[in-house]
């Protein structure tokens, strides 16, 4: 009692300096802002910030595409994400704002509650026209668009609250579930998804929105059912847009030590497509899809609808984790790589509060972007003061430039989207050598990609972490069990199935057990075991017990009642001088077996009374137990049972 006493009046006792520590520990921009250095630092940070800023401009639109949201939305979630995560994180690197695979999760849930709403899937009455000035807390008049980012909000909300709550419990150990090869195959399905579901705006074909199990393939059905209905505009203009994007991104990923700064072809691609939208009047002259009017300024900020909230916790769970997952990632990756702490809860609670706070302000769910990311990086950034700075661009967007965007064609955010999911699809050139290196994480990264591409991204990654669970399962429970031998003038002891030349010790056995003993093992353990000693001791016994039943049974049938009692004695005597168990046992050839316990972590209660009933019944044969190499956690329970 006494010691919880001092505990708790230690961690509650408020002073000066245990408030100043708190405020530093949530906001760490406290601590490293006053030591900036302007003269070094600034000039990275700005030529960084300009460069990514407009690289987002016409991502943050296409991403909004890609989340069934209006464009003015997707420049609003970059903007305020950057000024939150400026203030909250520890990683220097980072940049947050909209992300792929985030925003085909965000479009795949609104499009779902949109559909058990009533909206109809034209996309007629879609998110581009931007113009929706209907209330988001009303129920009434309320259109199709302003629906979507209603959904998209309290989206967002459940998502950052979930991450907060995972970094305020110091929960990031979760991610830990989610390995590199199931967090490949993830985004490499998601990419394929995300690329089917943009191919209708790059043939300029209306076909509705397909969700649930199958999309995959019902959307490819539908492309080429009305593939006949394709807008020769579109098709031509996405033709070019991609002849022209890829090789230049090429030649900037391939030269990128070598140039200052990659070139913003796809900006370029956006304002000329603009400009010949516009003076061409693609819009009525071929019914081009366009972006429509896109509204300056900012909204009043909202409320979430609570009344959405039972409805998408489900949906906002793994947006979540693949949201923090990618984020804190990302941030360990750059941080070791520069030599600087990252802390991964606090970039929980910074990306919780990029998705809770923006909620109110119409932006839907975020996360750390890699392109953007390693943009950020090639270019110069030495701290987060890049992220204010990209934010300034988008606000120049906000303020005055959004309207001009009016003519853009949505074919060109189609190739914008595609382009950026390049990196996805190399995975697949990548699986080769995965095969080479573990074939059990290429049956890992095989069954999430499949999964998320062939099912749903949400079940897909589902499937991926129970499938890895279940490798690694079954990896410990018929784990690798080998006979050693002695290396020659040496105390060391290895495989006798992998090296030559090993001495074996006679009439004794060493016995490896590659694995932790536990109960989903321990009858593997006991039948490798008898395997590779050549002796099973619970047949040996039920041998000698049916020899010596056998033996006594002949004996009391040869005892002759007509026998002189001084013979029948002598004969007893010579019976009792050799049994018959003693006449019927077989020969072995191991007087003393050694289990080696190096590998064993830990041995559960299942794996002990296997150890103990493995004991008595080598006993009973005449034949020693020894264990080798035993940790102390393995040598406690052995000496408590």
């Amino acid at each position: 009692q006494d010691l919880i006493l001092k505990k708790a009046r230690e961690v509650c006792l408020c002073s000066h300096q245990t408030i100043i520590a708190f405020f530093c520990h949530l906001f760490p921009v406290l601590d490293w802002l006053p030591r900036y250095n302007v003269k070094t630092q600034l000039l990275g940070d700005v030529i960084s910030g300009l460069l990514v800023g407009i690289v987002a401009i016409p991502q943050s639109i296409s991403y909004a595409l890609l989340a069934n949201q209006d464009p003015i939305y997707g420049i609003y979630t970059n903007f305020f994400c950057n000024i939150i995560y400026f203030a909250m994180a520890t990683s220097r690197h980072n940049f947050v704002g909209s992300f792929g695979v985030l925003c085909l999760m965000i479009g795949q849930s609104v499009n779902r509650h949109l559909q058990l709403a009533g909206y109809s899937d034209d996309d007629t009455g879609s998110s581009l026209t931007g113009n929706s000035t209907s209330s988001t807390n009303g129920t009434d008049a309320c259109d199709r668009s302003c629906y979507a980012i209603r959904v998209a909000l309290s989206l967002s909300f459940l998502v950052g609250l979930y991450q907060i709550l995972l970094g305020v419990l110091q929960l990031g150990f979760v991610s830990v579930y989610l390995s590199e090869p199931l967090l490949s195959g993830f985004v490499t399905g998601s990419s394929l998804t995300i690329i089917t579901s943009q191919m209708k705006y790059l043939l300029g074909l209306k076909i509705p929105r397909h969700e649930g199990v199958g999309s995959f393939i019902l959307t490819w059905i539908d492309l080429f059912r009305y593939i006949h209905n394709t807008n020769i505009c579109d098709l031509v203009t996405s033709l070019v847009a991609l002849v022209i994007i890829v090789p230049v991104k090429e030649i900037n990923d391939r030269y990128k030590d070598k140039m200052k700064a990659p070139f913003p072809v796809e900006l370029l691609v956006v304002i000329v497509d603009t400009v010949l939208s516009y003076y061409f009047n693609f819009e009525k002259r071929y019914n081009s899809a366009v972006c429509g009017d896109i509204p300056t300024g900012f909204r009043k900020p909202t409320l979430p609808d609570t009344n959405l909230f039972s409805s998408l916790a489900v949906d906002a769970l793994p947006i979540a984790i693949i949201g923090f997952a990618m984020t804190v990632s990302l941030a360990e990756i750059f941080g070791k790589k520069h030599g600087y702490p990252v802390r991964a809860n606090q970039e929980m609670v910074a990306i919780g509060m990029c998705n809770l706070i923006p909620s109110f302000f119409y932006c839907f769910a975020s996360s750390a972007a890699l392109t953007k990311t390693l943009l950020k990086e090639s270019t110069g950034t030495q701290t987060q003061i890049s992220g204010l700075v990209t934010s300034l661009v988008l606000l120049l967007v906000l303020l005055w430039i959004a309207p001009l965007f009016y003519s853009l064609q949505t074919a060109i955010l189609g190739v914008v989207t595609i382009v950026n999911l390049r990196g996805g699809l190399r995975k697949f050139c990548d699986t080769r050598r995965m095969w080479q290196l573990s074939k059990v994480d290429s049956l890992v990264w095989w069954m999430t990609m499949l999964a998320s591409t062939l099912i749903t991204t949400e079940i897909g990654l589902l499937v991926g972490v129970c499938f890895a669970l279940l490798c690694i399962i079954f990896r410990t429970q018929r784990p690798r069990a080998t006979l050693l031998g002695r290396v020659s003038n040496s105390e060391i002891y290895e495989d006798q199935s992998t090296y030559k030349q090993l001495i074996s010790i006679a009439n004794i056995k060493i016995f490896r057990f590659e694995s932790s003993l536990y109960y989903a093992n321990k009858d593997y353990f006991k039948t490798i075991l008898y395997q590779k000693t050549g002796v099973n001791p619970t047949l040996l016994s039920a041998k000698h017990q049916k020899a010596e039943t056998r033996a006594n049974a002949d004996t009391g049938k040869n005892k002759s009642i007509f026998c002189p009692r001084s013979y029948s004695l002598k004969a007893n005597k010579k019976r009792s001088e050799k049994t018959p168990a003693d006449v019927c046992l077989p020969s072995i050839d191991i007087h003393t077996l050694i289990i080696d316990c190096r590998a064993m972590q830990f041995i559960d209660t299942v794996g002990f009374s296997a150890l103990n009933e493995i004991y008595r019944d080598y006993k009973d044969i005449g034949v020693q137990v020894l264990l080798a190499n035993c940790n102390p956690s393995i040598r406690h329970l052995l000496q408590e049972g």
